[in-house]
């Protein structure tokens, strides 16, 4: 299931936004960003609108100044939802082609191929379905930090979420929820952090951005300051869970 705030203020994709460049890495069309040579590189996995969304590769620049190398993969294979309000799109297929077992099983494939390059540590964020395959990521030894980000939904109840995210995730773990979110309620994202902050292998944080709804961290209408400044806030926070973790 997902909720309606998923596909909310989409934005206008642009496959020449950004100042970094597209190859292919691990079977996917990737934005690259930052320097070749950093042995630290950030995966960054979309939301239902992919890796052309400008905001998103703004961000993705913004973490490259940082000294990272940012990669940001096309996990729709060209076909990210666009006209989600056409009556002729089928939301439930697209769903089905394009599910989040999939998109794991691709950000693996990504993974090894920037650690075939050289690169040492990884770190992965994801943005509403991108946070639903990095929460899958940070059950493995694949990565060395997660920052998930208005995640679309987690879990199905309150037994899935004891199992999988307190039994499951292996690395520091960083949660940036909405005041305002149908498919990630602030009451279980805080359940989230209670359960994760009795395990002392790694460390977890959680915060409830006040006044904001789903997807504020990257379809902000850049125009609207108040919602500049709350995005900014959450890229910083990310930017530095990785800064303190990935190295």
């Amino acid at each position: 299931m997902s909720s309606s705030q998923c596909f909310d203020n989409p934005p206008i994709l642009s496959s020449t936004s950004g100042a970094g460049t597209v190859e292919e890495l691990g079977g996917l069309q990737t934005y690259v960003t930052g320097s070749p040579h950093s042995k630290l590189a950030i995966l960054l996995i979309s939301d239902i609108f992919g890796y052309e969304a400008p905001n998103l590769r703004k961000l993705a620049d913004k973490v490259a100044a940082a000294g990272f190398l940012v990669v940001v993969p096309d996990f729709f294979f060209g076909d990210p939802v666009i006209k989600h309000d056409d009556p002729h799109f089928d939301r439930d297929s697209w769903r089905k082609v394009h599910n989040t077992d999939k998109g794991c099983e691709d950000a693996k494939s990504v993974i090894a191929a920037l650690k075939s390059k050289g690169v040492s540590a990884i770190g992965a964020a994801g943005f509403c379905w991108g946070g639903k395959v990095v929460v899958r990521l940070a059950s493995s030894t694949d990565i060395q930090a997660a920052v998930i980000l208005h995640p679309g939904q987690i879990i199905d109840n309150e037994m899935m979420m004891l199992r999988f995210i307190v039994s499951d995730v292996k690395v520091p773990i960083a949660i940036l929820g909405a005041e305002i979110d149908h498919a990630s309620p602030p009451e279980q994202l805080k359940k989230f952090g209670e359960k994760l902050s009795v395990k002392s292998e790694f460390d977890s944080f959680v915060k409830i951005f006040p006044g904001v709804a789903h997807g504020w961290t990257v379809r902000y209408n850049v125009e609207d300051e108040s919602a500049v400044k709350s995005a900014e806030e959450a890229h910083l926070d990310m930017l530095n869970w990785f800064t303190k973790y990935v190295n």
